[in-house]
C-alpha cells in the first residue's frame, strides 16, 4: 500500500508539473487554454459534414447535367436524325459496285461544231470469278467458241504452247526429266525455269493436234487471261452480230464470268483534222495504261477505267470523265441501281475546225509541192499557228511532215511538234533585240548606222544578207540588217569593236538579252494547256561572237508556240498572254448540248514587257515597214489587210546519215506577223525548217514558207473578214 501511495504521489506531482508548465507556455504565447473540448470537436465535425454535403450536391447536379445532355443527344440521333443515320448505316453495310466506264464528254470547236463524239458499241467480256480453275476456264473457252466467232489468225505460237500446257498439264510435266524435278526440290531451279523448259520443249508435232476449233478456244482463253486478273477482259468488241450478243446475254448465268454490255467509242466527224492534238483514250480491254497506273489510281480510278492518255483528252480528263452507274448488291444477288451515271462534261475549244481543216490541206499541198522542187532533200515539214493576240485563243495550229515511201511521199500529222520541236528561228526575233537595245541605251530611236560587215580576229566576217547602206532603226528591221544588231550587241556587252581585232564582251550581256526575250515568251514555257511543252536549247558558251549570233536569232532555239507568243506580245502592246485551247465547259445534265455553261477560260496575262510604249511603237512601225514594198516580208500577206510582221532566215545543221554527228548546213525560213497593224485581231506564225542546204552547191531556195503564209492568211480573212 505504501508503495502504491508513493507511486500515486509521484504521478500526481508529475501531472501537476505538466499543468503548470502548460500554463506558463500559454501565458507566453498568449493563448488561452480551451475550456470546452467537446464543443470544439462538434463544431469541426459539423463543418466537415456541410462541406461533404455541398460537394455531393454538386456531383449529383453534374451527373444530372450529363444525363440530360446524353438524353438530348440520344433524342437528336434516334428521332430527329433517324433517317440520316439509318442511311449512313445502310451505306456502310451495303455492298456497292460500279458499272462500266461512262461515256466521256463531247468536244466542240469554237463555233459549237462537234469534233469528238461517242458512238455506242457492243461488248462481250469476261470477268474472272473467284476460285475458278484452269480446267474450267478452258471448258468455258470451248463453250463460248461455239457461240461467237473470234479471229484467231493472229495468235502467236507461244500462246498456242501455253494453251497446250494448260490443256494437257500431265503431258507438259513429262517434258521435264527426273533430275530437273530433283533440282527444283533442291532449289537449284525455280518454278519459272521449269515452266520455260516446258514451253521450249513443246514441238510442232504437239501443236499439230489443234484444229481450228482448238485454236479459236486458245484465242479466247488467251483473251480471258490478258491484263490485270481482276479486270474485265474484252473478248470481242467488233463485228458482233445480234445473235452472238443475244446468246451470250441469255446464257450468261451458265457461262461463268461471261456477259455483255453496251460500251462506247470515240468518233471523229472531221476525221484526221486536228486528230493528234485531240488526244487518245485507252481502250475497253486495256483500261489504264501501265505507265499511268499510279497517277490515275491515286485519283480514285479503277484499273479497267478508260482514261485520256495524251494531249487534250489527257489534259482535261477530270472534265471529260463520265460518272459511272452505281449498284447495290441485294441479298438475292440481284443488282439495284442506286445512282445513275452520266456523260462527262462537254468542252468547247478555241479552234475553228473549218479554218483548221483548210490550214491542214494547205500545208499538205505545199509540203508535197516543195518536195518536187530542187534542193529540198532535207526539207520535210512546216508549221502554222493562227491566234488571237487579245485573248490568247489558238484558232488553228498544224504541222505536216512528208515521209518517203518508195518513190512517193506520204504526209503525216506533225502538229505535236509545235510545242516540242525547237528550231533556230533567225531574224524574226529582231524586234526583241531592238527592245534590248532601247532599254539599255545601246540603241536610240532614229539612230543611223552604216551596214558593213563585222570582223573579229581569227573568225569569219559577219555580214547582212546583202550590203544595205545607211539604216535607221526602222529600216534596219525592214531590210533585216544583221550588222545593225551586231553594233547594238557590242554596246550591250560594253565592248570596244575594232575591225579584225579581238573583241571582249561582258558575259552578263547574254542574261540581259535572255531576260528580255523571256518577257516576250522566247526561251520559256508559254503555259499552253497541253501536257507536253519543250523549252528549246540555250547555248552555254559566252564567246563574244555568239552574243552577236544571239542578237539575230542564230544561237538559242525556240519552239513554234514560243514564236507565236512572241509576235502576240508585240501585237498586244507588250502584254504576254497564255495561249490556250480551252474556251468553255458545259454540263451534260440535259439531253440538249451546250445549254448550261459551268466554266470558261479567262484571258491570263503572264507579264508585261518591261519597256517604254514608245519603244514598242518603234518596233511595230518597223514590222509594218517589213511587209511593205521593198521589205523582206513584201508579198507574204496582202497589203489590203494592213499586215505587220517579220521574216527570218537562219543557218542550222542537221545529221543526214543518222550517225549522231551534225554534218550538213541548212537554211530555215520563219515568219511571224499580225493584222491589221492599227488594231491587231490575228497573228500568223509559219515555220519551215531545212528548206535549203549547201551540200549540192545549188542556189535554188523554195518559197514554201511564203506560199503557206499567203494562203493561210487569205483563208483566214475569207472566213473572218478584215474590217
Amino acid at each position: 500500500m505504501k508503495n502504491n501511495k508513493n507511486r500515486l504521489g509521484n504521478y500526481a506531482q508529475k501531472v501537476f508539473k505538466r499543468k503548470e508548465k502548460s500554463k506558463i507556455l500559454y501565458k507566453k504565447r498568449k493563448i488561452k487554454p480551451q475550456k470546452n473540448i467537446k464543443y470544439s470537436y462538434y463544431k469541426s465535425y459539423k463543418d466537415v459534414k456541410e462541406t461533404i454535403e455541398k460537394r455531393y450536391n454538386i456531383l449529383i447536379g453534374f451527373i444530372i447535367l450529363i444525363m440530360c445532355i446524353l438524353f438530348v443527344n440520344l433524342f437528336y440521333i434516334q428521332v430527329i436524325k433517324k433517317d440520316y443515320y439509318k442511311s449512313e448505316v445502310e451505306k456502310s453495310t451495303q455492298n456497292i459496285v460500279e458499272g462500266s466506264t461512262a461515256p466521256r464528254g463531247r468536244i466542240y470547236d469554237r463555233n459549237h461544231k462537234v469534233i469528238v463524239n461517242n458512238e455506242p458499241s457492243k461488248i462481250i467480256y469476261y470477268k474472272k470469278p473467284s476460285g475458278i480453275t484452269t480446267e474450267e476456264e478452258i471448258d468455258l473457252a470451248y463453250q463460248v467458241g461455239e457461240i461467237i466467232s473470234v479471229d484467231f489468225s493472229s495468235i502467236r505460237e507461244t500462246k498456242l504452247k501455253e494453251f497446250w500446257m494448260a490443256k494437257y498439264p500431265k503431258k507438259a510435266d513429262k517434258k521435264i526429266t527426273d533430275k530437273e524435278w530433283q533440282k527444283l526440290e533442291e532449289r537449284k531451279l525455280t518454278s519459272d525455269d521449269i515452266e520455260d523448259m516446258k514451253l521450249e520443249r513443246i514441238t510442232a508435232e504437239d501443236l499439230s493436234v489443234f484444229t481450228d476449233v482448238d485454236k479459236e478456244a486458245a484465242m479466247i482463253y488467251t483473251l480471258m487471261n490478258k491484263g490485270y486478273a481482276s479486270s474485265e477482259k474484252i473478248i470481242k468488241k467488233e463485228n458482233i452480230t445480234d445473235e452472238e450478243y443475244a446468246l451470250i446475254s441469255e446464257k450468261s448465268h451458265l457461262l461463268n464470268g461471261f456477259n455483255t454490255r453496251l460500251d462506247w467509242e470515240r468518233s471523229y466527224p472531221y476525221g484526221s483534222v486536228f486528230r493528234a492534238m485531240l488526244g487518245s483514250v485507252s481502250s475497253s480491254d486495256s483500261g489504264i495504261p501501265y505507265e499511268l497506273k499510279d497517277y490515275y489510281l491515286a485519283k480514285g480510278y479503277s484499273l479497267n477505267d478508260r482514261v485520256g492518255t495524251s494531249y487534250l483528252e489527257y489534259q482535261y480528263e477530270s472534265t471529260l470523265r463520265g460518272t459511272k452507274n452505281k449498284y447495290q448488291i441485294m441479298p438475292d444477288g440481284e443488282y439495284r441501281l442506286t445512282q445513275e451515271g452520266k456523260r462527262g462534261n462537254d468542252i468547247v475549244l478555241t479552234i475553228d475546225i473549218e479554218l483548221q481543216k483548210a490550214v491542214e490541206e494547205i500545208l499538205t499541198e505545199e509540203v508535197l509541192k516543195a518536195k518536187t522542187e530542187p534542193n529540198t532533200e532535207l526539207y520535210n515539214r512546216s508549221f502554222v499557228i493562227i491566234a488571237d493576240p487579245k485573248t490568247g485563243d489558238i484558232l488553228a495550229m498544224a504541222g505536216k511532215q512528208a515521209i518517203k515511201e518508195g518513190d512517193s511521199y506520204q504526209v503525216l500529222d506533225y502538229t505535236p511538234g509545235i510545242t516540242t520541236s525547237p528550231v533556230v528561228v533567225g531574224s524574226v526575233i529582231k524586234g526583241a533585240s531592238h527592245i534590248v537595245g532601247y532599254n539599255t541605251g545601246a540603241l536610240t530611236i532614229g539612230e543611223k548606222r552604216l551596214d558593213t560587215c563585222v570582223k573579229i580576229a581569227a573568225t569569219p566576217q559577219k555580214c547582212s544578207w546583202k550590203y544595205l547602206g545607211m539604216l535607221d532603226d526602222i529600216t534596219a528591221l525592214k531590210q533585216s540588217s544583221n550588222t545593225y544588231q551586231f553594233y547594238t550587241a557590242i554596246k550591250v556587252g560594253n565592248g570596244n569593236y575594232v575591225y579584225n581585232q579581238p573583241l571582249s564582251l561582258d558575259p552578263a550581256a547574254f542574261d540581259t538579252y535572255r531576260n528580255t526575250f523571256a518577257e516576250f515568251g522566247l526561251g520559256v514555257k508559254t503555259g499552253i494547256d497541253l501536257p507536253v511543252e519543250s523549252l528549246g536549247y540555250k547555248g552555254t558558251s559566252t564567246v563574244s561572237g555568239h552574243l552577236l549570233d544571239f542578237s539575230i536569232g542564230q544561237y538559242d532555239t525556240y519552239t513554234p508556240i514560243q514564236l507565236s507568243q512572241y509576235i502576240g506580245t508585240i501585237a498586244n502592246n507588250g502584254s504576254r498572254l497564255k495561249p490556250h485551247l480551252l474556251k468553255e465547259i458545259y454540263a451534260s445534265d440535259t439531253d440538249e448540248s451546250l445549254v448550261k455553261r459551268v466554266d470558261y477560260y479567262e484571258t491570263t496575262v503572264l507579264n508585261v514587257v518591261n519597256t517604254k510604249a514608245e519603244y514598242l511603237e518603234r518596233v511595230k512601225l518597223g514590222f509594218k515597214a517589213v511587209m511593205e514594198y521593198g521589205g523582206t516580208g513584201s508579198g507574204y500577206i496582202d497589203l489590203k489587210y494592213k499586215p505587220a510582221g517579220k521574216t527570218g532566215t537562219s543557218q542550222s545543221f542537221v545529221d543526214t546519215d543518222g550517225d549522231g554527228n551534225i554534218d550538213t548546213e541548212t537554211v530555215t525560213n520563219t515568219f511571224a506577223g499580225y493584222a491589221p497593224y492599227d488594231n491587231p485581231k490575228v497573228t500568223f506564225t509559219v515555220i519551215s525548217p531545212d528548206i535549203y542546204n549547201y551540200a549540192n552547191n545549188s542556189l535554188y531556195q523554195t518559197t514554201v514558207n511564203k506560199r503557206i503564209t499567203q494562203r493561210v492568211s487569205q483563208k483566214y480573212f475569207e472566213l473572218y473578214g478584215y474590217e
